[in-house]
């Protein structure tokens, strides 16, 4: 069913441009002003001239973050900074990296994935998407001709057969093997063996693609290739990712938790009192020695709760946390009512029970208000949550538990979307690594 494309990458020449840890970034979605200008002092070469160009105060038409990069990319193809690979490749690609003091490796496919529109179900999305990335990421694209990062799918494969095919090149020293900031390391092996090749490519007609993170960046080519297409263009028909099984033990999701804020009319012993309507409410003494390690061990206990109940933690202050339990049941009557248009898969989400019983129907935040981030803030940290709690900068904070991996390909299945940051597959990939240039 899905088309994989070998292709000839375009990598550094770490001769020229230095080492590997001070050229790659985080995918551009996650860097911040202050990131973003670290990473342009590292060195003059760093991949986020080309994927996440600062912008300037005197950015017209003729000069901007669009038109600098292409210039970089231009220049650094003419100096030898980057270079093609020799043959069409795939590239077998390892992360190891640290979760919960273990030493884990996620291993991926970076591959050329042909485009298809999500009504053919060979692509499959679980998030919805803002309109103002993608144009972003259009403007990058039209200007650049290049995808310079990865976007994240995920395949469902339990014979681990990429893995058997791809095992024999780690035998070999990798053509790249560094750690970076974040003392993960990154190990890449290029793939170009014909029969390797179409092995991999036979397997991948059988197989479906769930994009895990980058649905911008996916719905951007797509409609870059057809509007291309409609111009008798036809050489944009695949995007850059990597393919990661869904069975693979380096496979790791973190929870986004949600920061509530500008509610009028807040009173919290008011909304604990409503939510006993609809949940299990158990106070959880919060004082302030010790509030990181009783947090961490809440978080680790609501897990706990997760094959039964979507479960919650809630601070609203005054050092008391609130656990709230709701049974699991697609068929539960306020959720069915306002979402009966959606799949049983997509009811029972702690994301979508959250939205649904919490923010829609106690706080009135609907669509337009979480599209324009008025009242909800998205975050991983835990403290530093109960920290913009107490300071007043927010209201509330709403801690989750990890969305599980089955629950986002059967929602994808069902054809549905997950609300947004729904999932964070840990840890990122990082952008640099191979860039995809179609004028080869």
């Amino acid at each position: 069913m899905a088309q994989i494309v070998p292709f000839r990458g375009l990598r550094y020449n770490t001769e020229k441009a230095g080492k590997m840890a001070d050229l790659i970034t985080p995918p551009y979605d996650v860097i911040d002003d202050r990131q973003q200008k670290s990473y342009y002092k590292k060195n003059p070469y760093n991949i986020i001239r080309l994927e996440y160009g600062e912008t300037r105060a005197h950015d017209s038409k003729e000069d901007n973050r669009y038109t600098r990069a292409q210039g970089f990319f231009n220049d650094w193809l003419q100096q030898g900074i980057l270079y093609h690979e020799e043959k069409p490749s795939l590239y077998l690609y390892e992360q190891e990296f640290t979760e919960n003091n273990n030493v884990l490796v996620r291993t991926g496919l970076i591959a050329g994935v042909g485009l298809e529109a999500y009504s053919t179900g060979t692509i499959l999305p679980h998030e919805e998407t803002l309109s103002k990335a993608k144009e972003d990421r259009l403007l990058l694209l039209e200007h650049c001709r290049a995808n310079f990062s990865s976007i994240f799918g995920l395949y469902d494969d339990e014979s681990f057969t990429v893995e058997k095919i791809s095992r024999k090149y780690k035998q070999f020293a990798p053509v790249i093997d560094f750690s970076d900031e974040n003392g993960e390391t990154h190990r890449l092996w290029a793939i170009s063996d014909e029969n390797d090749l179409k092995a991999i490519t036979d397997f991948f007609r059988r197989q479906r693609i769930y994009i895990a993170d980058g649905h911008h960046r996916y719905e951007t080519a797509l409609h870059f290739h057809q509007q291309q297409s409609a111009l008798g263009v036809n050489k944009y028909g695949f995007c850059l990712m990597t393919l990661v099984n869904l069975h693979d033990p380096g496979l790791v999701v973190h929870p986004t938790h949600r920061l509530v804020k500008n509610i009028k009319n807040f009173d919290r012993l008011q909304l604990a009192e409503r939510l006993k309507h609809v949940f299990t409410l158990q106070v959880i003494e919060l004082p302030e020695v010790d509030r990181g390690k009783i947090l961490a061990d809440e978080l680790h206990k609501l897990k706990t709760f997760s094959s039964d109940y979507n479960a919650f933690l809630l601070y609203l202050g005054a050092q008391k946390l609130y656990r709230l339990l709701h049974r699991r049941n697609a068929e539960n009557g306020v959720m069915l009512k306002r979402y009966s248009f959606h799949s049983p898969q997509w009811r029972t989400l702690d994301v979508a029970v959250l939205q649904g019983l919490v923010f829609e129907e106690i706080f009135g935040i609907d669509s337009d208000s979480r599209a324009g981030g008025h009242h909800l803030t998205y975050t991983r940290e835990e403290e530093g949550a109960l920290a913009a709690v107490d300071s007043g900068e927010y209201q509330a904070v709403f801690f989750l538990n990890p969305t599980q991996v089955k629950e986002v390909t059967a929602v994808a299945a069902a054809g549905e979307k997950m609300p947004q940051k729904s999932t964070y597959f840990f840890p990122k990939l990082v952008t640099g690594l191979v860039i995809n240039d179609f004028s080869r």
